[in-house]
């Protein structure tokens, strides 16, 4: 466990300079929604960290390969979706609000506190890739992959069928409410969470992996509870059509609609 908690530590300070990096890039370009870029990417660059420090090749290379994999998409797919949007409503606001206090909130609240959460979340990945007490034991990987592919599934194809739906200028200021969205407001949020918890599954086959279940819990709560649904569906307080869909759909895990 003690190198766990070294390259935990060492994740940590890549994590900030990381972070620090991409903060100062947002005041160059005055845009803070980049960190949503940095999200994914910081993942990745996490998951690669360490995988240079593994123990035995299989699981790391596992877990580290879908790691890179849903960072990859993510963060293509928010480069595309903000290309000449400028930036993001969420960011904007607390740019106005936050007056000339502004900077070093960002740096605290938007990039170190985001750096923070992104430490925890990829902690399975971690352990997974520095631990040494090969070889497996329980064999409970083929589940976690299993869980892992549903919810990129869930995310990459929610994904693309809202940005398709965008692109129809027939379907301009509509509710999206077709494919996987029938059966949940938020397919692509469930299915980030889904992805962590099947990597936390992945983290069972090393000892010590039960104890990174809070990178499931807090992705989950962060997404369903904090910065994901709420926030964005605060947006649509008010829309009729919307609140007609919150009422037959469900917000988070996919389920028949209400009649």
């Amino acid at each position: 466990m003690s190198g766990f908690l070294s390259a935990l530590a060492a994740c940590a300070a890549v994590i900030a300079l990381y972070m620090t990096a991409w903060f100062a890039l947002a005041l160059v370009r005055k845009d803070n929604s980049i960190a949503d870029t940095a999200w994914g990417l910081g993942f990745m660059l996490v998951a690669v960290f360490t995988f240079f420090r593994r123990g035995s090749l299989f699981l790391p290379l596992l877990a580290t390969a879908l790691v890179v994999a849903w960072g990859a998409r993510l963060a293509v797919h928010i480069l595309v979706r903000n290309r000449k949007r400028g930036e993001d409503p969420r960011y904007a606001a607390w740019r106005a609000a936050w007056g000339r206090a502004f900077v070093w909130r960002s740096y605290l609240q938007v990039f170190l506190l985001q750096g923070f959460f992104l430490l925890v979340i990829v902690s399975p990945v971690i352990l997974v890739n520095v631990d040494r007490g090969y070889p497996y034991g329980e064999r409970i990987w083929p589940a976690g992959l299993l869980v892992w592919v549903l919810g990129f599934f869930f995310e990459a194809v929610g994904d693309a069928q809202l940005a398709r739906f965008r692109r129809d200028p027939a379907n301009k200021g509509r509710i999206m409410d077709r494919g996987l969205w029938k059966y949940t407001r938020h397919p692509n949020y469930f299915g980030e969470s889904l992805m962590w918890w099947g990597l936390w599954l992945i983290a069972l086959e090393v000892p010590g992996g039960w104890t990174t279940i809070v990178s499931p819990i807090l992705i989950t709560f962060l997404l369903a509870k904090v910065s994901g649904v709420p926030m964005l569906e605060k947006r649509y307080a008010g829309n009729p059509e919307f609140q007609a869909y919150a009422r037959r759909t469900s917000a988070f895990v996919p389920w028949f609609p209400k009649v």
